[in-house]
């Protein structure tokens, strides 16, 4: 009897070592934390930027703007006709006398006075949108519009200023 004590005490303590020995590391890696890898979407930072240079010549820009301009100017005569947001119909406004603004800026002295004046009519306009808070205006505030747009066409498409820009 002795020695199956013996024997079981033994077996068992070599198996508890055997477990301990075997099962430590495992145990240790499984419950520590690894280091943080770096991501790989990070980038890196820029030293030395580089500055673009615009491509596009006077004529080019010219017709981009006249172009970004009748958007602006249906868009703003869509949100008058539909009764948008004021927020909606002052910044197609805006954009619209921004989109003048660079225009003149690509015309000779002569052309610039001209089309002052239509940038203080639409300026105006804008005033006139932005004023009537309620939508009451829309319907004179889109024949004003509808006007400009007309006026502007006729005098400063691309055909007949191409000789202008500088």
């Amino acid at each position: 009897m002795k020695h199956t004590r013996f024997y079981i005490l033994r077996s068992t303590l070599i198996i508890f070592l055997l477990f301990s020995l075997i099962g430590c590391d495992a145990f240790v890696r499984k419950f520590t934390r690894k280091p943080k890898k770096k991501e790989s979407w990070e980038i890196d930072m820029v030293l030395a930027p580089e500055e673009y240079k615009p491509t596009m010549t006077k004529e080019e820009q010219y017709r981009q703007y006249f172009l970004f301009w009748q958007s602006w100017q249906d868009e703003l005569m869509e949100a008058l006709l539909q009764n948008k947001s004021l927020k909606k119909r002052v910044d197609c406004a805006q954009q619209a006398v921004n989109n003048l603004v660079n225009m003149q800026q690509l015309l000779n002295d002569v052309q610039k006075k001209k089309l002052q004046i239509y940038i203080v009519r639409m300026k105006d306009l804008k005033r006139n949108v932005g004023g009537d808070i309620y939508g009451s205006e829309n319907g004179a505030n889109f024949h004003k519009a509808e006007i400009l747009k007309l006026d502007i066409q006729k005098n400063f498409s691309f055909s007949d200023v191409k000789n202008s820009i500088i």
